[in-house]
């Protein structure tokens, strides 16, 4: 059995919730579905239900009627889907790695300064990315002479927690948009005071590390900002592809496009039509797809196992593409409510593939 199992890595509270089917934005069906496909039996784990040795695991496996928890042989391949903040968990899983388990995406969130530091050593890349700095108050100043329109984002925050737009207005000078401690999809704005944050959010910047960045004057669709998701995964041959894509528009009055935040999931190609000159709209996807994959393959040459990425890449007025932050775990829910629902079956189907060449290729060594 253990060598057509797949482990799906999941955190304790997902875990949890996996016999009533109450397991968030994560689809469990979607992976018994796709793993079916490829001869492998999904075997639903967390960390905690590793035996220290590395041989054996308490797990969630589907009976045909229910979801049954048992002591299983570890899974040689598994798929991270679980966020490990702290360090010891790390070590657990790169241990795993080092005594023959293959974890792919062992580590699944970088922070953002360390992917634009990797994506900026190269050369090809670098026309893609907006000028990004980690926030100290010199580069602040710094990137306040250099630029209008700025975005502080936390180094490790995730779907727009926390981010703040701090732009010069010809007629006002600085201000400064966040939001509000009643509810992140309610947004304050405030003017600054000879240029200087006030003292409350230089406090918060002090104790959380934050990434000032160069804001591209994204394409709007109704004056609301959109930004693009592309997933891109490794699947049945081991090589990088793209499984799909969708547009995500700002909520009104927000300058962030994340849906955690309020935004809307449309398909790509039908908003794009509306907002980008209709010639113009095949090339900048294609451009779009390129870029995607450009750096995903130049990521998965330089992180270990990395196998399953969600892109956000920003377009221009004319349909230049930039890339905005890179996600280690794709959410894919979005593709559902984007009315894509092949595009998001393929989301969990891809790992499943990808699993299936791993385990053939170590049956083969």
């Amino acid at each position: 059995m253990s060598q057509d199992t797949v482990g799906i890595l999941l955190n304790s509270s997902m875990y949890r919730g996996i016999p009533t089917r109450r397991t968030g934005q994560e689809w469990i069906t979607g992976y018994e579905e796709a793993a079916q496909e490829y001869g492998l039996i999904p075997v639903f784990l967390r960390l905690a239900g590793i035996d220290p040795a590395g041989g054996r695991c308490l797990a969630y496996v589907y009976n045909g009627i229910e979801y049954v928890e048992q002591q299983l042989p570890l899974p040689s391949v598994i798929h991270n889907r679980a966020l490990y903040p702290r360090l010891a968990a790390r070590k657990r899983l790169q241990s795993l790695n080092a005594r023959g388990i293959t974890i792919f995406n062992t580590t699944n969130r970088y922070g953002k300064d360390f992917i634009h530091r990797l994506l900026w050593s190269a050369p090809h890349l670098r026309p893609y990315l907006p000028a990004s700095m980690p926030l100290t108050p010199s580069n602040l100043r710094n990137m306040m002479t250099r630029h209008t329109d700025l975005i502080l984002k936390p180094i490790r925050g995730s779907v727009g927690h926390g981010v703040m737009r701090l732009r010069h207005l010809p007629s006002s000078g600085w201000e400064l948009t966040y939001a509000t401690t009643l509810g992140q999809r309610q947004w304050r704005t405030i003017r600054l005071h000879r240029g200087q944050l006030p003292p409350g959010v230089r406090h918060m910047l002090r104790r959380t590390p934050y990434l000032v960045q160069e804001r591209i004057p994204l394409a709007e669709y109704e004056q609301r900002p959109i930004d693009l998701r592309i997933t891109v995964q490794r699947g049945g041959g081991g090589d990088w592809s793209v499984t799909g894509r969708f547009a995500k528009v700002a909520a009104a009055g927000s300058f962030v496009c994340n849906l955690a935040r309020g935004g809307e999931a449309h398909p790509a190609e039908e908003l794009l039509a509306k907002v980008l000159p209709e010639q113009i709209v095949p090339a900048a996807l294609a451009h779009v797809n390129e870029l995607a994959l450009t750096i995903s393959r130049y990521l998965g040459n330089r992180l270990p196992h990395l196998a399953d990425l969600g892109l956000d890449i920003g377009l221009s007025a004319s349909g230049k593409p930039y890339f905005i932050e890179c996600n280690g775990r794709d959410q894919r829910y979005g593709f559902r409510k984007a009315g894509l629902l092949e595009a998001w079956k393929d989301s969990y189907r891809q790992p499943m593939a990808y699993a299936r060449y791993l385990l053939d290729r170590s049956n083969r060594a």
